[in-house]
């Protein structure tokens, strides 16, 4: 129990969630001098639906952004940032990227290549930086919520300084 109160580890319907360590995405967007808002949920590892993401934070899931990686033919990897309530346009996603097609990387891949694993994966702060784009309709929010690196964690930042701090850009991604 001492063990739990040093750490500030809280339990939230179930889940234990580390409220006083900051995640390197975090971290990185604050050292960029963008706003950033947290905001910490209960999650089920058996259903890391994004819309639940969004019903727990109390945003509509239009503005809470899911990050997905994918594989270019020619192109490599790329990252693409698209609300939660949406799928991923493979074809929109290959004309992005000037490419003939895309593919989604395997979950197996997914730490390997981003040091994120699923439903916790951010833009932010990967092992590399990869191509990111975004859904154009992030530009239409002040503010949009992405995974802050962690299950059961998001930052809220305005889209625009997190696409610079990126070095994204906006595309017409989704279905």
């Amino acid at each position: 129990m001492i063990l739990l109160k040093e750490l500030r580890l809280y339990r939230i319907m179930g889940a234990v969630i580390d409220l006083a360590g900051k995640t390197n995405a975090v971290r990185l967007v604050q050292q960029a001098g963008l706003p950033c808002k947290e905001a910490f949920y209960a999650y089920d590892e058996n259903d890391l639906n994004g819309n639940h993401a969004a019903k727990a934070i109390g945003f509509s899931p239009e503005q809470v952004f899911k990050t997905l990686v994918a594989r270019g033919a020619k192109t490599g990897i790329h990252v693409f940032c698209i609300p939660v309530c949406f799928e991923l346009d493979l074809k929109k996603a290959a004309r992005a990227i000037g490419d003939k097609n895309v593919e989604m990387v395997s979950v197996k891949e997914l730490l390997g290549l981003t040091g994120y694993i699923r439903g916790g994966c951010s833009p932010v702060g990967m092992k590399k930086l990869y191509p990111t784009h975004f859904e154009e309709t992030a530009q239409l929010f002040d503010e949009i919520a992405v995974s802050a690196g962690a299950r059961g964690h998001q930052m809220i930042v305005p889209p625009d300084g997190l696409v610079s701090l990126v070095n994204g850009d906006y595309y017409d991604l989704i279905q």
